[in-house]
Parts: C-alpha cells; structure tokens; sequence
C-alpha cells in the first residue's frame, strides 16, 4: 500500500519545519537511505533520506513551503508493484493529516535525542535525517471523522486554500521565496498582491521596509512578557525613522530560551584574571614547530581558545561535582566533559559542542573548532552537534572585550565568559610588572553549583590556563 512521507522531527524541541528544497521529483525512483529533500529549521539546514523503497508518487508539499509541522505528510511513495498513478491520485484526494489508510504500520524517525510526538494520522511513514537515525514502529488509530453540525450535516474536511497536509498552503513565486528567505521575512506574513493572493518578488520588496507586513501568528509564548506593546513603541519613533527587519526563526528562538534562562535559572557570576604569558609563549612553540606539508601548510595552528576549552574540560574532571546538569528529579553528574563553543553566525549564534574534550589533544580540539566553526556559518551542522553539552565557552575577547558576563544555555550549569588577553600591570614581590592578563567570568546555576563549588572550578581552571604544561599530564 502507499506510504506516506511525513515531516521528521530534526531536533526534541521542532515543531515546524521549511521544505527548502526536493531533490527527488515524482515518478522518479526511491531507494532506502537516498537524499529525497532539505529541511530547514532555525540552526540548520539538513538532508532527509528515505527509509523504504518505492516510487515517489505525489509530492504534497511544494519546496518553498514555510513552517510546515513535524509529522505532516510531505510526499506519498508507492512500493514496488504498485500503480503510481492510483497513489498518487489517492494522496490527492486524501482527507488532511493522513493520505487515505495506506500502510498500517508507522515508522517515525528517532531524533538524536528525545523522541518527537507520535504522528497524527493513520499509514504515514516518516523520513530519516542523515545522522542515520534508528526507526521505531508504533501504531496509530485512525484520525477522528469531522465533527457533526447541527442538523446532522459533518463539517468540511478541507477549506479553500488548505493544503493537503490540513494547513494553509501560502502561494507564491519562486523568486518571491527566494527573496523572502534572504530577507528572513516569514512568506505567511506577507500580503500577496498576485494573482489570487499569490506573493510575487515586489511584495517582499515592500515587506523589507515594513508596508504589507500581517502581524506575526501566535507560535507558543512570546518572546518576552512585553510593558510596551510593538505599536507603542513605534510610536515613540518618527515614521520613516527607522526599518523593521522581522525576526527569523533563529533569532526568535535564542529570545525565547535565554529569556526562559535569565527568568528561570538563578545565575551568579565568579571574576578573574589569568596571567597566560607562559600560555602565549607555548603557544607560539608549538605552532612554530607544527609539521608542514609539501606545500609549507601547517598540520595545525592553535588559538588561545583551543587552550580554554581544554583546560575548562580537565577542569570540571577535576571538580567533578560541578559538571552536573540540574532537574527536578535529581542532578544528573555527567562523566565526559562535552564543552559547547559558542560561534557568531549571520543573524544569530549557536553552540558546537566538542565531546569528550578531557581525552582529546588541543591540535585535535583545534581541528574540530574550525571544521565546527565552518559548517555552523553555512547552517550544516547536524543538531547531535550542537545539542546538549555539559559546558560552554563563549569568549569575545577578539573583539577587544575586556570582561562580560554570559546567559547559562539550559541543561548547562555553567559557562564560561572570556575576554581579551592584554598587557596590564601587576604587583609582583612588591615590585609592578607587566603581565599578559586575560580575565574570565564564570556564571553559574546556583540550584546546581554553590558559590564555593563555583569558586573551586574556576580557579581548577586559571591554575590549568596559568600553566599549560599541565594538560598534557
């Protein structure tokens, strides 16, 4: 019987995802673990494989498609021997959340974490991400019929302009969505003037600058609890003074978790400055005496940040007690140190995690940053990469940035703030020198780490970055 391709949940947290683009066609021929599409949520952007063989019957969701929800149907395989034509004339006429009762059997793709919501409606088969997930069979009862009206008539159970999937499908052009995009304007806030209210390229020209554009759909809670409303403070503005740039789905979601961090996590803040001359000093060593390649290109050059997250991670191993995680049931006491990065990207930031970075040699951290650091400005990472982690390092110091202090990223329970390495003077034995000093601030999640255990880690970590001879023993 035909199977139907759902939206696969890329992450716990996904909700809705973009159909950036199809890389199959219908009629053309599917084998198990091909790339049929690329999804894309608010980090990344990410290739789907198939998970059974077939023909690809009918696509249901256009590539272009905004906020589609996980667990939607997106395509219709036909299996082997199957008429084509007949499934994908069936997924057609399909009522909405299940092309017709195809296969019996559910597949949903695992995500590389905790298990997305069960799909809604009956015979439908999700899509693999890359990472190879493993699948998990469930059953599924049947989607409910429409409600009755009064008199006994049953509601539609589809409206114009609905998509096949139950949700509204937004009409417009491909230059439309491909400007949209560079933009970050979501399409579904944009008023079409086309031909049946399809979005065409001069609508998002006058989105960009804030004309046409429809308030935004309730999509969980708000950013924040606002005192002033959007129209207020605008008001406080003369028009024209100013342009408004929509916020885009990574932008929305950094507010709304370090908005929930700052409000749920109770952060105090530990100060102080490292003397990492001899730090610099070895650095320059080793990096003067990397082996070089037959067209003189080191194996490796090593930053001060390479450094950091080494030391931070043989540090929590050293105060094992504050590499935790807090939950309501209980602290979770992690074994490895996973120390998140935090890496600057257009439009926002996300957080690369290097694993087991206590067992690793600084080359190979350095190796994993950049490769990391790469992919993350071209939205590729895999989120197994970028979720979860025990610690984080966010360091501004490039930038000049004397100290600061950063927004604990839940489940860590610290991270660790990094500024500038500089000349400044000290006392010394009663005498003033000059020091190459660079000052870290560590915040912390007092329901998990006490002040004590807080002081304890990071002077675990300026003894490390004060003497880096010690991380390689």
């Amino acid at each position: 019987m035909p199977i139907n391709i759902l939206m696969p949940a890329l992450s716990p947290t996904m909700e809705k995802g973009n159909l950036a683009k199809w890389l199959k066609k219908e009629g053309d021929k599917v084998k198990s673990g091909d790339v049929i599409a690329e999804i894309e949520t608010d980090k990344a952007t990410m290739e789907v494989e198939a998970v059974d063989e077939g023909t690809l019957a009918k696509i249901v969701v256009p590539e272009g498609t905004q906020d589609v929800p996980v667990n939607d149907v997106i395509a219709v395989l036909a299996g082997d021997g199957e008429d084509v034509k007949a499934a994908g004339a069936g997924a057609a006429s399909a009522p909405p959340k299940a092309a017709a009762a195809s296969a019996e059997k559910v597949t949903a793709a695992a995500s590389p974490s905790p298990q997305p919501s069960p799909p809604r409606g009956e015979g439908a088969r999700s899509a693999t991400t890359e990472s190879g997930a493993a699948q998990k069979e469930k059953i599924v009862p049947p989607a409910p019929p429409p409600s009755p009206l009064p008199g006994g008539e049953r509601s539609p159970s589809k409206t114009a302009g609905e998509g096949a999937n139950g949700h509204a499908r937004i009409f417009s052009s491909p230059l439309a969505r491909r400007l949209a995009k560079e933009a970050g304007i979501e399409l579904a806030r944009i008023a079409g003037s086309g031909p049946h209210g399809r979005v065409i390229a001069r609508d998002v020209e006058e989105a960009k600058s804030g004309k046409g554009l429809k308030a935004p759909a309730p999509a969980g809670p708000p950013l924040v609890a606002p005192s002033m409303s959007d129209k207020q403070i605008r008001a406080l503005f003369e028009e024209g003074s100013y342009e408004v740039i929509p916020h885009d789905g990574m932008r929305r979601t950094i507010a709304q978790r370090l908005t929930a961090s700052v409000q749920t996590v109770p952060h105090f803040y530990l100060t102080m400055d490292c003397n990492i001359g001899k730090l610099v000093e070895a650095r320059e060593e080793i990096n003067a005496a990397a082996p070089k390649d037959k067209d003189g290109k080191p194996a490796y050059k090593l930053s001060v940040n390479d450094f950091v997250i080494k030391a931070l991670a043989i540090a929590l191993q050293r105060i094992p007690n504050a590499n935790v995680s807090w939950t309501d049931g209980g602290m979770l006491k992690h074994k490895h140190s996973d120390v998140g990065v935090a890496v600057a990207m257009p439009g926002g930031l996300i957080t690369p995690i290097i694993r087991k970075a206590e067992t690793k040699p600084i080359s190979r951290i350095s190796a994993e940053m950049k490769d990391f650091a790469a992919r993350a400005r071209a939205r590729r990472l895999k989120p197994e990469e970028y979720q979860g982690g025990t610690t984080a390092v966010s360091n501004l110091g490039m930038y000049g940035i004397k100290d600061f202090t950063a927004v604990i990223n839940p489940p860590h329970a610290t991270i660790l703030a990094v500024g500038t390495g500089e000349e400044r003077a000290i006392v010394k034995h009663g005498k003033i020198e000059v020091a190459q000093i660079m000052s870290v601030t560590l915040s912390c999640d007092h329901r998990a780490v006490d002040g004590a255990l807080g002081a304890e880690l990071i002077g675990a970590f300026k003894m490390l970055i004060e003497n880096p001879v010690m991380m390689v023993v």
